[in-house]
């Protein structure tokens, strides 16, 4: 009995530390909703809302960054999503696209695209940067790292070519689910690691960034069609669009920390033959 209680008491311990951890890496995310639903509650003095938006954000980006909560390798992953997410925007709302509108006027802007915008994927890059350092996270069987950056590109591409060639998502899917079948994520709470299938990860964190997408829509950070009238819930449809999306963002950053990595080994290496040369 005695032993059951510990075991009661050590899962939600390490359930709130998780839970806290949590809270930790979506500090810039957590941060956007809180200027989204503050921009509607406010007086802007005659700023529009969506540059307030990004006048915040990137004052928001330079605060982490000098308080040290994210790195200089950070901050460089961030504007790389930014500027991914901002070419993905151009296309997708263009008119002859349509995918999706920005219905309020901002200065800041790109053709039809507010700057702010490129800030929401930067929240996906920047929730999964924290991620990895915070959870100290680790790959197993992740030695496919050219063929995984051939997949996120394809992946990327599709975005834009599903417009006027069939959809490839669900042959995208397979790809991921064949190339990732054996590896894991290793991630530590407190002490304790532990495991689970990455593409499950990835469902999951495509599930919550879906309700996320869902709060902002409600607040107009941007609108779909069938919402321009009247709000509706996001179609269940763009689970599997953030899903590929997160993919994208996660190899990303999964090359580019086992890159530098192996450039550190090599580094060491390197150190070595001259303290033996020596």
């Amino acid at each position: 009995m005695t032993f059951s209680w510990y075991k009661i008491q050590f899962f939600f311990s390490e359930l709130f530390a998780f839970g806290i951890k949590e809270a930790r890496a979506c500090i810039f995310a957590g941060s956007f909703f809180v200027l989204l639903f503050l921009s509607n509650h406010i007086p802007l003095f005659s700023l529009p809302r969506y540059d307030f938006l990004f006048i915040a954000s990137v004052l928001i980006q330079i605060i982490l960054y000098l308080t040290k909560i994210e790195t200089k390798d950070e901050v460089k992953v961030i504007c790389l999503f930014h500027f991914i997410g901002l070419l993905l925007e151009l296309y997708k709302t263009h008119p002859s696209i349509g995918s999706w509108s920005y219905p309020e006027f901002s200065y800041l802007r790109i053709g039809t695209v507010p700057l702010y915008s490129g800030f929401m994927y930067a929240a996906v890059g920047s929730y999964i940067c924290q991620a990895w350092r915070i959870f100290d996270l680790s790959l197993s069987d992740n030695k496919h790292y050219k063929t995984s950056m051939i997949l996120c590109i394809l992946i990327y591409l599709n975005f834009f070519t599903n417009h006027f060639i069939p959809d490839l998502r669900i042959f995208l899917i397979l790809g991921v689910i064949i190339l990732f079948w054996n590896t894991k994520v290793y991630f530590t709470v407190t002490e304790r690691v532990y495991s689970m299938p990455v593409s499950i990860s990835f469902v999951l964190i495509a599930f919550f960034i879906w309700l996320a997408e869902n709060i902002c829509t409600f607040y107009g950070a941007w609108k779909y069609s069938y919402q321009l009238t009247n709000w509706e819930v996001v179609s269940l449809h763009k689970i599997s669009s953030w899903f590929l999306l997160v993919i994208i963002s996660f190899i990303i950053v999964s090359d580019l920390k086992y890159s530098k990595k192996a450039i550190k080994l090599g580094q060491i290496r390197q150190n070595d033959i001259i303290q033996c040369k020596i």
